[in-house]
């Protein structure tokens, strides 16, 4: 593969909901960022809240299911069916069984477990 993989602007902070409203406040009150609630249709999110962050953007996602947070972090590359060739070719299998996708994407993880979304780069 030719082209290097790249850090996207989107981070998804994975928050149980007994911690959602807490954080969310966290956010918006204590560090004075602005907190806009998006509308999100998910069988793993029940919602979701986008924060400017500097030049990212972070995805505050409510999760009914789990009992500790996770971040998630996203992947850009010119060619995502090339990417994944490469990819499994080193032994790093897909897992979109992580959470529902649309379009050409999938989900990664690294050896420790950090989730990556893995898509295609936007040409500028």
């Amino acid at each position: 593969m030719d082209k290097k993989f790249e850090a996207g602007i989107n981070i998804a902070i994975k928050i149980p909901k007994s911690k959602y409203e807490k954080t969310l406040a966290f956010y918006r009150n204590i560090l004075k960022m602005e907190v806009e609630e998006k509308p999100i249709d998910s069988p793993t999110v029940s919602k979701t809240h986008k924060v400017k962050f500097g030049s990212n953007i972070l995805w505050l996602d409510c999760v009914d299911n789990y009992t500790h947070s996770e971040t998630w972090l996203q992947l850009t590359v010119p060619n995502v069916e090339e990417a994944t060739n490469y990819l499994q070719s080193n032994g790093v299998e897909t897992c979109d069984e992580l959470e529902e996708l649309s379009g050409n994407m999938h989900w990664i993880q690294d050896p420790a477990g950090t989730v990556f979304n893995l898509q295609k780069r936007n040409i500028k």
